[in-house]
Order: structure tokens, then sequence, then C-alpha cells
């Protein structure tokens, strides 16, 4: 069987905008398509097994604009740094240039050793913890709420949801979460917890939810609108 000639590469980048586009054939994909992430503006074409580098090329050719205004909307990567502001749940505080190896808390003020990159990895790990404890309080309080008790937590930093469960109970949420008002946390915590009961989201699950927490909707609603600005940060 001869091979197909000129066949897509696994990425290619763009001058035109400046981009870098992963390309992925899939023996399901009918037509090209083009998917950009809100989250952190990762470009990804889904081609079809018998699509080829000069099918790939000329599509995005055609598609240039498209990519421009899409990027052009995304929110601005930003790098930790001492003298920013960074919100934590409903409290903002700035970053500062600490001393020794622990992140310090004093007033709105939040003390971080290290420079650039030890700087950020130790701000990573310190939202991390707050992330864990404050999931672990809500998810908590939740599966008391409703009866039914869950397996563990996972944090991740993941892309595509903000947590999901398990059929065994195990519950993942993003540690982004904590970056956002502590509402929205507390929202997708029961929006987890409701899947102990309900693993689908049935009217039946949607009832269970609103017995957990009856103003999710505004939680919700921000999530939606604004969840994208907390993968603006850059660890």
């Amino acid at each position: 069987m001869r091979a197909r000639a000129d066949p897509p590469p696994a990425e290619l980048r763009l001058d035109d905008p400046p981009v870098r586009v992963a390309v992925r054939q899939h023996a399901r994909a009918r037509r090209l398509t083009l998917r950009l992430s809100a989250n952190d503006g990762a470009l990804t074409l889904t081609a079809p097994r018998h699509a080829t580098g000069a099918d790939v090329r000329g599509f995005l050719d055609a598609h240039r604009d498209w990519i421009a205004k899409r990027l052009a909307v995304l929110p601005q990567a930003q790098m930790p740094a001492p003298g920013l502001p960074l919100d934590v749940g409903d409290e903002r505080l700035v970053l500062r240039a600490g001393q020794g190896r622990r992140v310090v808390r004093r007033g709105d003020e939040l003390f971080v050793p290290g420079a650039e990159a030890r700087f950020r990895g130790a701000l990573q790990a310190w939202l991390k913890e707050q992330a864990r404890a404050r999931a672990l309080e809500a998810l908590d309080r939740h599966s008391a709420a409703l009866g039914r008790r869950y397996a563990g937590l996972t944090l991740r930093d993941t892309r595509s949801r903000w947590g999901s469960c398990t059929a065994q109970g195990n519950i993942m949420l993003s540690w982004r979460l904590v970056l956002a008002p502590s509402e929205v946390l507390d929202y997708v915590a029961a929006h987890e917890v409701a899947h102990l009961a309900e693993m689908n989201h049935s009217p039946a699950y949607w009832r269970v939810l609103e017995g957990l927490m009856p103003q999710y909707a505004g939680p919700r609603d921000w999530l939606r609108t604004h969840g994208a600005q907390l993968h603006r940060y850059r660890f």
C-alpha cells in the first residue's frame, strides 16, 4: 500500500497571527475543524484521516482572520510577581517578596520567597494548599447535608472542566477555583456532591443541587462568564 503524499504535520506555526496549531487526525472526523481554548489560547485543528498537509495549511490560511479575532479577546497571560494584586476567594492580597522558605500572610499582604520561577512555584503550592482546605470544607458540608459520603478529593489544573465525580465517589476539582469568589468554589463542590445521588444532569439531579445550594445560578453564571480569567495566571 503506497504511503499518502504530504501527510499533515503534528504542529504548525503561523506568523500572522503568531500562534502554534496542534494538528490531530481523527478517524471519525468528516471535515477540518478548529478549536481555540478559552483557558490558555491553545489552538487545535482536527482533520479527517484522508486530509493532506496542503489541506491543513489551506484551511488555516482561510481562517487567519477568525483566529486573530478570537485571540484578541482572550485574557492576557499574567506572571505573578511582587507588587501585583491577587484575588483569593473573597479577598484581594498584594504579593510581596518574602524571606525564608514559607509563604507568610500578614493582613492583606502575601510574602512569597524566591525570585521568578521559584516565586511562582511557591505561590502556586500555597494556593493549592488553600484550595484543598477550602474544597474539603465545602465537600464535607455538602456531603453531610446530602447524607452521602464521597471517597476522596483530587486537585488538578484542568482545562475543559472545573470538577468531576466518578461512580466510586472520587471527586476532582480545579485548584484554580480558589482564585474565584468563595461562592463559586462552593457551587462546584455542591455540583459534584450532587452527583453522588444522581450521576447525570436530569431534572432530578438539579433538584438535588438546588436542595444543597438554592442560589447556585449566580456562581454558575459567574463561572461561565469569568471562568477563563482564572487561567490567565502562569506559574
